[in-house]
């Protein structure tokens, strides 16, 4: 059939305030034209990020009922635990409040001034907790991974030459390989089965660790079952198993592909690292059966990874945002292809051609997208990544818009509502300005910059 069913029946229901242009014209002067600034009530449909905005199952309100908050040995962590090691049987599983602790307890442990960390490509939070250490985050993705056109599949893949060269250079000042499954900076491309095996190959060769950073791992193995030679016939569960088999840690905010509206890890082999990480959780998040969380949110996210791996799920995840690009495309829409697992993302530097990357097209685009129809983005390009740590600008590698769907959040018809506001937008598309930052913090600043228009 070629109508999207949703595989799921709505139980309840949040109301949408609609308002005017008139209104978001105002909205947008009031936050300086920061779109994480503006109240979600403002806002008719908000693709601002896919993290923590999912709508949970009856089967994990009902498991948030059993959640014990004893603050030592909780039978909540014990299913936890198992849940996640049915998945990623790593040694140590250390739970965190979200992903970006566990990143932050990782590399406060192992980054540091002279340390480079080697990924695909990093994201923002992962970025910025390695380089608030003193360490260089460096991103090593394949050629097609920077061209929003190309169709190769597995886009979000390490290069492979580039990372023993890296390592070869480099050597003691590396003290991890990432990756980031899928690559949510490159357009929430994945990362082939075979690249993962390769990678660690490499890393292991030169006795590095390998770090898989997992938000999104199902829709990852989804895309790998898809298109992978040999892994057609394959189950969800055992290509995942196969991921995490290669790595000797993970760090996962269990607020994408686990369903959940708060939580995290960080998993490891290695016994010393992961007795300093309990160490630096109980100071910073809690005690090592509860890392910052609810009894409920464990019981939570445990239900959540069960129903992760459904496939019925996954097709149905994939094939809405195929829509919504396939109909972009058609309005001449510059859209990253192929499609990510979780959201549509626009190439904004190539729609908005008259902007120059340094006038922030991603951010003019994403601007006019809620002015014309209330819909939340956000920019992921030389604002977000722009501008590095000795303070130098330049040119990110693309200038994106990432229209983020939280998953079971939103049906059909908001789907045709994105298309109609595009295409009511893409009449006016070559009146939009560029903007310019007229406050920004030293670091993550695309968080609470503040921006202004910039006059023809």
């Amino acid at each position: 059939m070629k109508t999207i069913i949703e595989p799921f029946r709505i139980k309840s229901v949040e109301p949408i305030r609609f308002t005017t242009r008139e209104q978001r014209r105002d909205l947008l002067k009031n936050v300086d034209y920061n779109l994480f600034g503006l109240k979600s009530e403002d806002v008719i449909i908000d693709l601002l990020t896919d993290s923590g905005t999912s709508a949970m199952s009856a089967a994990q309100w009902g498991a948030v009922m059993n959640g014990d908050e004893s603050y030592a040995g909780s039978p909540s962590f014990i299913r936890f635990e198992a849940a996640v090691r049915d998945l990623m049987d790593f040694k140590h599983i250390i739970p965190t409040h979200q992903g970006r602790a566990a990143e932050a307890i990782l590399f406060s442990l192992i980054g540091g001034k002279g340390k480079t960390i080697p990924s695909n490509t990093h994201f923002d939070t992962t970025r910025g907790n390695i380089e608030g250490t003193g360490a260089e985050a460096v991103d090593l993705v394949i050629a097609e991974g920077k061209d929003p056109q190309n169709l190769f599949p597995f886009k979000g893949n390490m290069d492979l030459e580039k990372l023993e060269a890296f390592l070869t250079e480099h050597g003691d000042a590396v003290p991890c390989v990432m990756m980031t499954i899928t690559n949510n900076a490159g357009g929430g491309q994945p990362v082939s089965l075979a690249n993962i095996r390769e990678t660690a190959k490499i890393a292991q060769a030169h006795k590095v660790p390998f770090i898989i950073d997992a938000c999104r791992f199902a829709e990852n193995a989804w895309f790998i079952k898809q298109r992978e030679e040999g892994q057609g016939e394959r189950s969800i569960k055992d290509i995942v198993r196969d991921c995490f088999a290669e790595a000797d840690g993970m760090t996962m905010s269990a607020k994408k592909d686990a369903f959940a509206n708060i939580g995290g890890w960080l998993a490891l082999n290695d016994d010393a690292l992961a007795q300093k990480a309990r160490t630096r959780l109980i100071q910073t998040e809690g005690f090592p059966t509860y890392g910052g969380l609810a009894g409920r949110d464990l019981d939570a996210i445990a239900q959540g990874l069960k129903e992760i791996i459904s496939e019925d799920y996954l097709r149905y995840r994939v094939r809405t945002n195929e829509y919504i690009i396939e109909r972009l495309d058609r309005l001449g829409v510059a859209v990253v292809k192929p499609a990510g697992g979780h959201a549509v993302f626009v190439d904004a530097r190539s729609w908005l051609s008259h902007i120059e990357p340094l006038q922030y097209p991603g951010q003019a685009l994403a601007v006019a997208l809620y002015e014309i129809g209330g819909i939340r983005s956000c920019e992921i390009g030389t604002v977000m990544f722009g501008r590095s740590p000795d303070g130098r600008e330049s040119p990110a590698a693309m200038d994106l818009v990432r229209m983020a769907i939280p998953r079971r959040v939103y049906t059909q018809s908001h789907a045709d509502y994105i298309v109609e506001v595009f295409e009511e937008l893409a009449a006016v598309k070559d009146e939009l300005m560029g903007y310019e930052i007229i406050e920004e913090p030293p670091m993550m600043r695309h968080f609470t910059a503040k921006f202004a228009p910039l006059s023809g």
